[in-house]
């Protein structure tokens, strides 16, 4: 429905601007009078509108007609050799309504030397060629103007398709994070494990719904990040220096969900593992941004030992940003030694 009224409304906007145009063609010697102290006959304003009627002939005999059937075959010389055929019909029409139904009075048209009447028609011709070439310029750029709103209509269902498609992968690939940690808790305490399949319906729930929207508030998307992180920190081995960061009160503003979440699983997959590890979450909004810095020690899994997707959560994460925030957003992340840090920073999200 908002795709057509917006056509409607061009479309609209377009007929306008045709009515507008012409009006000032028609209108042109009710307010130029030429200092003339009587008003204009409606039999001398009949014969001023001939001219007008015969630039309109030729001007949309042009647009809805010969245009769109020569110029897209490529078919030049014969949309020249129609316009010359019109122009010359529409000119010789003109002729006879000057002097035959429409005479200029007693004295007869005015007499002029063949060669003043050669130049004349000459003139005449290239006005109305003119005529044909606005014609064209305003019927190509109507068309370029189609072509160019139907691209990046294309383009905005392709991005849209590619990131529902990314958000996809999130989802199992977080569900799959999950339960890997579920699993280690059957084997250790059953009862803690009972209580995290408990808690992790609530955060599917926002997963598999909430999540769906195109923006979710940043409240939501922190109570939905505090939640997962209290989930994780069930399992932390007692050795671990775990520390832990979010704004004391979010905004509703919009921002994509999930973009925080890859890397709070990075840091509980890679932080844990010797008698040093730590891990720092720190998330932060003021009024221009919203931010994210984790740092882990770094114990990366061999490929035996990963069972959660590695490389699938950052590479999702960098098309997202690129897609929904290109240009508002910094991203830098590696490890130095034992130590891996990442800061994701998002500029003027709510602008978006």
């Amino acid at each position: 429905m908002v795709e057509s009224k917006s056509k409607y409304g061009v479309k609209s906007r377009g007929v306008l601007i045709h009515v507008m145009v012409w009006a000032v063609f028609f209108l042109h010697p009710f307010f130029f009078t030429g200092g003339r102290d009587t008003g204009l006959t409606w039999y001398e304003y009949l014969r001023f509108i001939t001219v007008p009627l015969s630039f309109m002939a030729v001007f949309y005999a042009n647009y809805f007609v010969l245009i769109s059937r020569f110029i897209p075959n490529k078919k030049i010389l014969n949309f020249f050799l129609f316009n010359f055929l019109l122009v010359v019909a529409v000119m010789a029409a003109v002729h006879i309504v000057f002097h035959y139904v429409l005479p200029p009075g007693k004295m007869g048209p005015p007499h002029r030397p063949w060669m003043d009447t050669v130049r004349f028609f000459a003139g005449n011709f290239v006005i109305y060629m003119l005529i044909v070439a606005a014609s064209v310029a305003i019927k190509m750029t109507s068309w370029w103007y189609k072509e160019e709103s139907a691209r990046k209509e294309m383009e905005h269902r392709k991005t849209e398709a590619e990131l529902q498609n990314l958000k996809n992968q999130i989802n199992p690939h977080f569900l799959f994070n999950t339960l890997n940690n579920i699993y280690s808790l059957i084997q250790s305490d059953s009862a803690k494990a009972q209580k995290v399949v408990h808690d992790l319906s609530s955060l599917l729930r926002y997963v598999l719904y909430e999540s769906s929207m195109p923006y979710v508030p940043v409240r939501a998307e922190m109570e939905f990040l505090r939640d997962y992180v209290e989930l994780m920190r069930i399992r932390l081995p007692r050795n671990v220096n775990f520390s832990v960061s979010f704004p004391d009160s979010a905004s509703d503003r919009p921002i994509a969900p999930l973009l925080f979440i890859p890397l709070v699983e990075n840091a509980f997959k890679h932080g844990t593992g010797g008698m040093d590890s730590f891990i720092s979450i720190d998330i932060s909004e003021d009024d221009n941004s919203v931010a994210c810095s984790i740092e882990n020690s770094y114990y990366p899994k061999s490929v035996t030992d990963d069972r959660t997707g590695s490389g699938i959560g950052i590479s999702n994460l960098l098309k997202r940003l690129e897609m929904i925030y290109p240009g508002h957003y910094s991203f830098e992340y590696g490890h130095d030694g034992n130590v891996y840090r990442a800061v994701l920073s998002i500029r003027d999200f709510s602008r978006k």
